[in-house]
């Protein structure tokens, strides 16, 4: 929350939804309550659906959610609205994004290329975070579909894609934390089988599916690859070996871009996890030097 008003555009609506947890976020809400344009704490039916409620209230033209673990870097929002004034017909701008962990070290930079609509659908992931969108488009496609609770967002991206254009500035605007406790590793071996129900709605989709067929073999291997991405955190080599030689099977160049998936898998197999473990630690100290 801090990082929010931090930032030094003058025009920003702060809205925050609670699912009524008893972790003590509600202390902290209650906090802040003055500062914020408006809050609620009540049960929902997952994520998109509170996401959908705050930006039911919103009145902005530029929208964006992020959750509790997140945190914008300084400058961010006034960044976001000089981008899209830059860029009238975008319905959705990102940027780069850190990785940092429970202490704030910084253990990865995500640093992506600009992307297609055809890019999406073969996963190309962007870190939330970093995403802003046009809250005309987002209601023209709907909102966040509630069908979904681990890849709504990028569901939400290919949505937007095929309705106006997407902008990368390459910039850093936020910070997503990854820990123990976190969706993306607490529920990791469930992402892989979201992806593929993405990819058959895509495939029903008038629109979507001829761009899906010029991609097909691609799309496919990248959602194997995704899945082997996540079991490996989740802990299951041996699971993330399979998916990943699956996608070697379907789209060679799917899967030697990310080696390091095979590498990470046959080295918790060989049971040699501390090598891993040394291998992202030197990474992280590069980082934060």
């Amino acid at each position: 929350m801090e990082s929010v008003f931090a930032q030094d555009h003058e025009h920003l609506e702060y809205l925050v939804v609670d699912g009524g947890s008893s972790d003590g976020s509600l202390e902290i809400i209650k906090e802040y309550a003055a500062r914020l344009s408006w809050c609620v704490s009540e049960p929902d039916v997952g994520q998109a659906d509170a996401i959908n409620k705050g930006l039911a209230r919103s009145r902005g033209d530029i929208v964006a959610w992020l959750n509790s673990d997140d945190c914008y870097l300084p400058g961010t929002i006034a960044s976001v609205v000089r981008t899209f004034q830059d860029h009238p017909d975008a319905v959705l701008i990102y940027s780069n994004m850190q990785a940092v962990d429970e202490l704030d070290r910084i253990t990865n930079i995500m640093t992506y290329p600009q992307l297609t609509l055809e890019d999406l659908l073969c996963f190309q992931i962007i870190g939330q975070p970093a995403v802003f969108l046009r809250r005309s488009a987002v209601e023209a496609v709907g909102g966040v579909d509630t069908d979904y609770h681990l890849l709504l967002d990028h569901q939400l991206w290919i949505k937007l894609a095929r309705f106006g254009p997407i902008v990368h500035a390459d910039e850093t605007w936020a910070a997503a934390r990854y820990h123990a406790g976190a969706k993306n590793r607490a529920l990791a071996q469930h992402f892989g089988k979201e992806a593929f129900r993405i990819l058959d709605w895509a495939s029903r989709e008038p629109d979507l599916a001829p761009v899906l067929r010029r991609v097909e073999a691609r799309a496919r291997a990248s959602a194997h690859r995704l899945n082997a991405r996540y079991l490996v955190d989740a802990g299951q080599p041996q699971e993330a070996l399979r998916a990943w030689l699956q996608a070697l099977a379907m789209h060679p160049a799917t899967a030697l871009a990310r080696t390091n998936l095979l590498v990470s898998a046959l080295l918790e197999l060989a049971g040699l996890r501390q090598v891993r473990k040394r291998i992202l630690r030197s990474r992280q100290e590069r980082l934060s030097r």
